[in-house]
């Protein structure tokens, strides 16, 4: 009996446009393509970047997403975004992203701030617009993450910027993301996948964050919606969002 390697070596090559397909498909197809928001709630732990202690946990972490359909940029804010974390009834931090104008609980903030801030963070959606005009797909070495070998795609968008994915050779999950940004190298993990019920949506519970080799948090997903209805008053500067 072949191993597991050994049938991969035997498989004929997949080009970059096939794996992203695959992916697409394995991800919940026209459904996941075409979502048009997101909301996640679950839990989260930040660390510093020199103490193996977290600095803060997030018992209550929730986004809300509504996405922009004719997205170019892999790194810039698109669409609006909300994102609340609170210990307990202590909100720790708010962020959020009307469409124009970025805010977090201290107030506005500054375009080039503002900038470099979605910039470190925004990046796995765009693989949902990869075979698009526009867009490049390159096959780079292969890798692995655990027991997981992947297939490393390298995803440019139309202004030049790239983005590495790792899809699973075996289900074409999407299991890892790196990108550099103005923290440095930033690598994102993605692990626990499960379907919605009643739906061929795959989401990943677990999310981990690493900028320059170093984790800086991870995120555990309890509930995921999609196409849910979302007040556009969520996204207004400091709009109020009670700790629960």
């Amino acid at each position: 009996m072949l191993s597991a390697l050994a049938l991969f070596a035997a498989a004929p090559p997949l080009s970059p446009e096939a794996i992203l397909d695959r992916a697409a498909e394995a991800a919940g197809g026209a459904e996941w393509l075409n979502a048009r928001t997101l909301v996640l709630s679950g839990t989260a732990v930040f660390y510093g970047p020199a103490s193996p202690e977290p600095r803060s946990r997030a018992t209550d972490y929730r986004m809300w997403r509504v996405f922009d359909p004719e997205r170019q940029a892999a790194h810039g804010a698109e669409g609006k975004v909300r994102i609340h974390a609170c210990d307990g009834t202590r909100q720790l931090f708010t962020v959020g992203y009307d469409g124009t104008t970025t805010w977090n609980e201290r107030g506005v903030v500054p375009k080039g701030e503002a900038d470099a801030f979605w910039s470190s963070n925004f990046g796995f959606g765009i693989i949902r617009h990869a075979r698009k005009p526009g867009f490049k797909a390159e096959r780079v070495p292969d890798d692995r993450i655990g027991t997981h070998p992947l297939y490393m795609v390298r995803l440019t968008d139309p202004g030049g910027t790239a983005t590495l994915f790792g899809i699973d050779r075996r289900s074409f999950a999407i299991r890892f993301m790196g990108f550099a940004s103005p923290r440095g190298w930033h690598v994102r993990t993605y692990d626990d996948f499960y379907r919605l019920p009643g739906s061929r949506w795959l989401q990943a519970r677990r999310v981990t964050l690493f900028y320059n080799g170093v984790k800086a948090n991870e995120v555990i997903w309890r509930d995921t919606q999609v196409n849910a209805p979302i007040d556009d008053a969520l996204f207004a500067p400091n709009a109020p969002l009670p700790c629960r």
